[in-house]
């Protein structure tokens, strides 16, 4: 029997600012009925990467989580490193951009986009040199 989709109320948190931008991007690409997904994938500098995509329907096992009508929809395996996490949208001088603060990474990378969590931090071929090759 498959699962049902999740609804969890505090699996991340989406600030103000990334809750407008989302919103914004839905209305400009005409997708309102799409959900963000957030999942996180093997690669970058630091080990483990972020990635986001809008996306029309949750699989059977995903979690999802609806903040003021933006639903944010996240695997099983990128819940266990994202659980806690916070997602925001900056925009400075330097341009903008989503970011994810995660209290399940223990170094990350000058990018932003890149981390390793303390299960890779012992592990053979996760050096990291100290620049960033995220592009």
């Amino acid at each position: 029997m498959a699962e049902q989709i999740s609804t969890e109320t505090h699996v991340v948190t989406v600030t103000p600012a990334a809750i407008e931008k989302i919103q914004a991007l839905l209305v400009e690409k005409n997708i309102q009925d799409y959900g963000l997904r957030v999942f996180v994938g093997g690669g970058g500098c630091s080990g483990l990467q972020y990635g986001m995509a809008f996306e029309p329907n949750p699989q059977e096992t995903d979690t999802t989580t609806d903040f003021d009508g933006v639903r944010i929809i996240i695997d099983p395996v990128s819940l266990d490193y994202l659980r806690g996490a916070r997602i925001d949208y900056v925009d400075n001088l330097m341009g903008g951009g989503f970011s994810i603060e995660n209290p399940n990474a223990v170094s990350t990378c000058g990018c932003g986009h890149s981390f390793r969590t303390g299960e890779e931090q012992g592990s053979a071929g996760h050096q990291h040199g100290g620049g960033c090759n995220c592009g």
